[in-house]
């Protein structure tokens, strides 16, 4: 019964996350956690993405922007070796609060303004937010579409996001997997269930590759801001004992 609901939570999961630009993850984390334990979410929702984000490269691969990718990769590998560190070591949970409110001033942010960009985006930017995703997606599984208004406001659009999106996400996923191995957090059942949630992946996301298609450049914006201001106040409930709630 578990294994059918963790499919049918991944269905759905990258079902959505592919019309609103990311956050099969938000979406998989909750049950993930609560039949499986916290610990088992970081191997879990990586192995998961190893599989849903090979399957969108190769759908998209001609829509991939190399020239984010050059800056952003690198800085992504340091993020995600130091991120699957430190969750052997510390605990840094008041991060995410920082970045659950840079997701929600984004989005009000997008909504309030008229012209097509909320904040301007140069390519450098993609060095930190590569690095500060990769870290924070290292120490607790997964960060939600963080890096998505700096794609929308860069000026990508909806396939270029996608594709973009999916390498950088693979390139952090396996440097995180290889890290919780190394660092003994890799049990063999979790492995299992990473393998049900990745192979659910590919009709969630043909599913919504079909939707996608008919969706406007407009409303699919729309659609992504409005996923990372719900991510925002998602990450910060979950995490809302850092700040007293």
């Amino acid at each position: 019964m578990l294994l059918l609901l963790l499919a049918l939570t991944s269905v759905l999961g990258w079902f959505v996350s592919i019309i609103v630009g990311g956050g099969s993850s938000l979406i998989l984390m909750p049950i993930v956690g609560i039949f499986l334990g916290a610990q088992a979410i970081p191997p879990i929702i990586t192995i998961g993405g190893i599989f849903g984000n090979a399957e969108r490269i190769y759908v998209y691969w001609s829509n991939v922007n190399w020239k984010i990718l050059k800056w952003e990769i690198p800085a992504a590998v340091v993020g995600a070796l130091l991120g699957a560190f430190t969750l052997s070591k510390l605990d840094l949970e008041w991060l995410t609060i920082i970045v659950a409110a840079f997701l929600i001033i984004s989005a009000i942010s997008s909504f309030l303004k008229k012209n097509e960009q909320s904040f301007t985006v140069k390519m450098w930017y993609f060095i930190p937010g590569g690095f500060i995703h990769a870290f924070l997606s290292g120490l607790i599984g997964s960060m939600g579409p963080i890096l998505a208004p700096f794609y929308i406001n860069y000026g990508l659009k909806k396939e270029e996001l996608l594709a973009t999106q999916a390498i950088d996400r693979l390139v952090v996923h396996c440097i995180k997997l290889i890290a919780y191995g190394v660092f003994g957090m890799l049990q063999l059942p979790y492995i299992g269930y990473g393998l049900v949630i990745g192979l659910a992946s590919f009709p969630g996301n043909w599913l919504g590759g079909l939707v996608l298609e008919k969706i406007s450049e407009r409303l699919f914006r729309q659609l992504v801001f409005s996923f990372v201001m719900f991510s925002g106040f998602f990450i910060f409930w979950e995490h809302r004992q850092v700040v007293g709630f």
